[in-house]
Order: C-alpha cells, then sequence, then structure tokens
C-alpha cells in the first residue's frame, strides 16, 4: 500500500496529467491534512491513515458506450439496477468505480457540460477554476483537505442560463477494493433561471476493514435558479463516510438537499445553504437509519445573509438494535437578513432500549425582525399502533415495518419513483 507522501501526490497529478496548479494545490492540501486534528465534535473516529489506499482504477478510460466497460466493473452495477432505469428516467449518468468515473452516457440534446471533474479540468480549465475550492476550502477541516490532496472523480455540471432539464442527472458511486479511500469533488453550477435535479446513489461491497469516503460538493444556485439533489447512501457498515456539501444561493434562487443515509459505520454529513441573495431559499430534508451499532451523525446547515430569506430543514432519525442516530444542525439568520424566516423540525424514533438518539441544535438569531421555529420529538414505537397492526394479524416485524415506512412517508414523497422504491427496498431489509 503506497504511503501517503509528496512523492505519492507527485505520482498521482502525473498519472491525471495535470497541470502544475493543480499538483501545487494538492501539495498544500497534504500539509494542511497532516497539521488538522481530528473534528472536535461528533462520534470517535478511529482511522488508520497509514493503511487506507487512496487510489485505485481498475478501468481503461471513461467510456460512453457501456458494453466497452470492463467485465467485472460493469457485472457490479448490473447487479445493482443502476443501468437499467438510464433511458427511462435519466437524462445523463456517470458512474464512478472505486477513483475514477468509468462510464458517461447523456442524453440530453440541450447545451449544458456534464461530465466527470477530471475531464472538466483538461476540457474547460478556466471554468473549472473559477469555482474549484471556491465554496469548501480545502483547510476547513481534516478531511476537506483530505480531498483537496487525493481527490479523484466526482461529477462536473454546468446548466447555461434559461436551461432546464426534463430529467434528472446521476451520479453512481461504488466501492468494491479492501480499505479503499473514496475522494470524488462534485461541482455543480446552475446558472440564472435554470433547473437541475440531481440524483446522486453509493454503495460499497461488504468487507472487513475500514474503508474511507470523504467527499466534498460545491453548488452555486444562480438569481431565479433552482436545484435538487437527491442522495441515498446504503455504504457497507466499515465505511466512514465524512462528506463536506454546501451550496450558495443567489437571489430568488432554490436550494433542495433530500438526503438518505442508511448505511456506513459512521457518517458525519450536514448539507449546507449559504443564502446569499434576497428572497432565496434553502430546504433540507433528511432520513437517517442507524442499526447494528452504527452511528449516523447527521443534519443540515442553513446561513441566513439576504433579506427575506426562507429555510426549512425536516430531520428524520430511526435508531435500531444499538444504533445511534443523531441530528446535529445550524440555523444562523445573520444582522442584514431582515425579515427572514427558518424552520426546524427533528423526528426521532427509537425501536429498542438498546438504541440511543441525540440533538445538537444551534440556532442563531441576529436581528428582531425575524424568526427562527425550532421543533424536536424522541419516541418508542407506539404500543398502541403496535397493537392494532398485531389485531390484525401482522407479525410484529411486518408491522414495525410499516411504522417506519410511514414515518419517513415526507422523505419517500420527495424522492424519484424509482429511488422510492429503491428506500422502501433497503428500509425493508
Amino acid at each position: 500500500m503506497a504511503k501517503l507522501d509528496e512523492e505519492f501526490i507527485k505520482n498521482l497529478a502525473i498519472k491525471k496529467n495535470e497541470p502544475k496548479w493543480m499538483l501545487d494545490f494538492r501539495l498544500k492540501s497534504l500539509k494542511e491534512f497532516f497539521k488538522q486534528d481530528q473534528p472536535n465534535f461528533g462520534p470517535k473516529l478511529d482511522i488508520d491513515f497509514t493503511k487506507i489506499l487512496y487510489y485505485k482504477n481498475d478501468s481503461e478510460g471513461l467510456v460512453s458506450d457501456w458494453t466497452k466497460v470492463k467485465q467485472n466493473i460493469k457485472k457490479s452495477f448490473d447487479n445493482l439496477g443502476v443501468i437499467r432505469a438510464e433511458e427511462k428516467y435519466l437524462d445523463g449518468v456517470t458512474n464512478q468505480f472505486e477513483s475514477e468515473v468509468v462510464y458517461h452516457k447523456q442524453n440530453t440534446t440541450k447545451d449544458i457540460i456534464f461530465t466527470s471533474t477530471d475531464e472538466a479540468l483538461k476540457k474547460y480549465p478556466q471554468l473549472f477554476q473559477k469555482y474549484f475550492n471556491n465554496l469548501v476550502k480545502y483547510n476547513e477541516n481534516k478531511y476537506t483537505a483530505l480531498n483537496g490532496a487525493v481527490w479523484s472523480g466526482g461529477s462536473f455540471i454546468y446548466i447555461p442560463p434559461h436551461t432546464k432539464l426534463d430529467r434528472p442527472l446521476q451520479s453512481y458511486f461504488r466501492i468494491e477494493t479492501d480499505a479503499l479511500g473514496q475522494f470524488e469533488r462534485t461541482i455543480i453550477i446552475v446558472d440564472d433561471y435554470a433547473e437541475l435535479e440531481y440524483i446522486e446513489g453509493c454503495t460499497a461491497r461488504t468487507k472487513n476493514s475500514v474503508t474511507l469516503h470523504a467527499g466534498v460538493v460545491e453548488i452555486y444556485v444562480g438569481k431565479h435558479a433552482k436545484c435538487r439533489y437527491s442522495t441515498i447512501q446504503n455504504w457497507s457498515t466499515d465505511v466512514y463516510n465524512l462528506v463536506t456539501k454546501r451550496a450558495i444561493v443567489d437571489e430568488f434562487g432554490q436550494m433542495e438537499w433530500i438526503d438518505g443515509n442508511i448505511g456506513s459505520k459512521v457518517t458525519m454529513k450536514y448539507p449546507s445553504c449559504i443564502l446569499k441573495g434576497n428572497n432565496s431559499v434553502g430546504n433540507s430534508i433528511s432520513i437517517a437509519y442507524a442499526k447494528d451499532n452504527q452511528v449516523l451523525d447527521a443534519g443540515a446547515k442553513m446561513i441566513h445573509l439576504g433579506q427575506n430569506t426562507k429555510s426549512n430543514i425536516i430531520s428524520k432519525s430511526i435508531a435500531e438494535n444499538g444504533g445511534s442516530a443523531h441530528f446535529r444542525g445550524l440555523v444562523k439568520i445573520t444582522k442584514d437578513a431582515k425579515n427572514s424566516k427558518a424552520s426546524v423540525k427533528c423526528d426521532t424514533i427509537i425501536l429498542d432500549s438498546k438504541s440511543k438518539s441525540y440533538t445538537y441544535p444551534t440556532n442563531i438569531l441576529e436581528n428582531k425582525e425575524s424568526f427562527i421555529e425550532h421543533e424536536a420529538t424522541v419516541s418508542k414505537v407506539s404500543l398502541e399502533k403496535l397493537f392494532y397492526l398485531l389485531s390484525k394479524g401482522l407479525s410484529e416485524e411486518k408491522a414495525k415495518e410499516l411504522l417506519i415506512l410511514g414515518f419517513v412517508s415526507d422523505f419517500k414523497k420527495s424522492l424519484p419513483m424509482e429511488y422510492a422504491v429503491e428506500l422502501n427496498r433497503l428500509l425493508k431489509d
């Protein structure tokens, strides 16, 4: 396993045929990674960085013909059913296997840019450099620094002004290799009066050693533009899922995060909106289902800078069989964000005595013309509802399943049909 040092970074940049400025950025990020401590909040991160594989590429380059993908990679995605939905439901798709995007297909004929982030660096260098590391800085924490040093893959999307796609774009991320680190970098620009729906799926094969996923997502929503970013992650229970996702929203723009966390060993993820423009809107709807000693520390952040801005956070958490589901959120309405409104609603259901739930809200209001609403509930399975379902002949397992599906109904309504069906399957499993 190659040592993570300057020589490794230099060889990675050569392999990717990157410009000197990117090599300099990677080396700067590497120094920051070694300097930074682990986060001083959230679950314990027991990661031996000397045992992580920081780059692996089994493909023979990016292709747009599924028949040309290597057989072992194709079989992995075919088993997941990823490709079958491509023509019917999507305007475009990219699939990342290990460290690189291996397949890209764009069905729409509209004048957009949708490619891997590595390809965008080569084909659109000026546009790339304008937005890269602009919203999520490499030195924010240990894992943004690590991503800056070893990033590979991810999606780069540019939607021109007044362009609206008829169907979503999708990326799918898959980890097969033992102890692999996956560090994709995704950049999305939705220009003025444009609209985008983007869907992301994440899975990993069950292994016996620590695996690390530390992605970075930067989203720019223009004036009167709309972006919806939906994620369903079902990582295996040996994956540390440590992701930084942030969007900045201009005047009358709208950003919506739909975030589903079903798998992983530990998750720390708080999709954020910076409501920069007046009358901009940020929404986050999320679920976290923690089982079998999983720790899912998730939530959202909303920063109000513009006047008349609105945000809404809905968080649904489920804890079972020793799982621990945490909500960690931040809402800040600054002194200049007059006449702004924010709402936070956190609901948790605990299915047994071994499981836990914690809520860590931070609400900051800096002007008298705005307000923040916060509501949180923690409850056990309703014995009355459970008894009613049992009296109808259902088993206790089936009755709990129905109660869980009803509990997350708000989240399911926000998903495209095929993803809602997949979520039902995951929850039942």
